[in-house]
């Protein structure tokens, strides 16, 4: 019984990152968390060099890169899958070089205008998530009249822009940012309303893995703790067609999908 939907397991190699950083910065512990998760049944390792939460500080290039080289070339001459997150053309041009085979831009490329561009020279896939400002400003654009509707026509202007700078419109991967420009309540609407985003007509990547509006529906304090929730929002994506989902307990959420999985079987 095949894994629907994909899970693409979360490695965050920053000092930063709300959830794990600093916990994989040196090499062998990325490779370790990164087997972990492959051995859980991850079939991608999404790498971020850069701490896109809110109020996290923007890095250099120079710095983004020195994070994630030696992780990168290690998976990518182990032959794993590997998805890029960064929101920098010159990263996702060194990722691509390196072997990349996805670049996830939380900016749909609104944070550099030379992204499109170096994606469409290459074969890869492209998430392009709705996103409405940086880390530092994002908290104070999250104002919608409807949120699914407007999250959609801002998502698909963009898009068509993609599209234009040459991206095959079959390589772009729909990730509607929840958390991102996004109060709690915007969140939820969108993740009730998954058909609508899936009419769309692209594969969807929902990301909600431990972000701050599942802390009152999780049992404990912890981060960790909301990885019960995660994996229940996983369950509901796989009973909807979802694509793929990002998350960082994989175990959790491949039992969640295979549950619902085993379930749709005997219907």
């Amino acid at each position: 019984m095949s894994l629907t939907p994909e899970i693409w397991g979360i490695l965050n190699v920053t000092p930063d990152s709300f959830s794990d950083g600093g916990k994989f910065t040196e090499v062998d512990k990325a490779l370790a968390q990164a087997q972990s998760m492959l051995s859980a049944g991850a079939t991608v390792i999404d790498i971020g060099g850069e701490s896109t939460r809110p109020g996290a500080s923007q890095i250099s290039r120079k710095e983004e890169i020195s994070r994630i080289a030696d992780i990168l070339k290690e998976l990518v001459a182990a032959g794993v899958v590997v998805s890029l997150d960064t929101m920098k053309s010159e990263v996702a041009e060194f990722g691509l070089n390196a072997g990349v085979k996805i670049i996830n831009d939380v900016s749909g490329g609104l944070a550099d205008s030379k992204m499109h561009e170096v994606v469409a020279k290459s074969d890869c896939d492209y998430v392009l998530m709705h996103w409405r400002g940086q880390s530092d400003v994002m908290n104070s654009l999250a104002k919608y009249d409807d949120v699914v509707s407007e999250v959609i026509s801002e998502w698909s202007s963009q898009k068509e822009k993609a599209v234009a700078a040459g991206i095959k419109a079959e390589r772009i991967i729909f990730d509607p940012g929840l958390g991102f420009a996004k109060e709690s309540n915007h969140n939820w609407q969108l993740l009730a309303h998954l058909p609508e985003l899936r009419a769309v007509g692209h594969r969807v990547l929902i990301g909600a893995s431990r972000k701050r509006f599942l802390a009152p529906v999780s049992p404990l304090e912890s981060v960790e703790a909301r990885d019960i929730p995660t994996a229940q929002i996983s369950g509901w994506c796989a009973s909807h067609g979802i694509y793929a989902v990002r998350v960082h307990d994989v175990a959790t959420s491949v039992s969640a999908i295979n549950t619902i999985k085993e379930i749709k079987s005997n219907v």
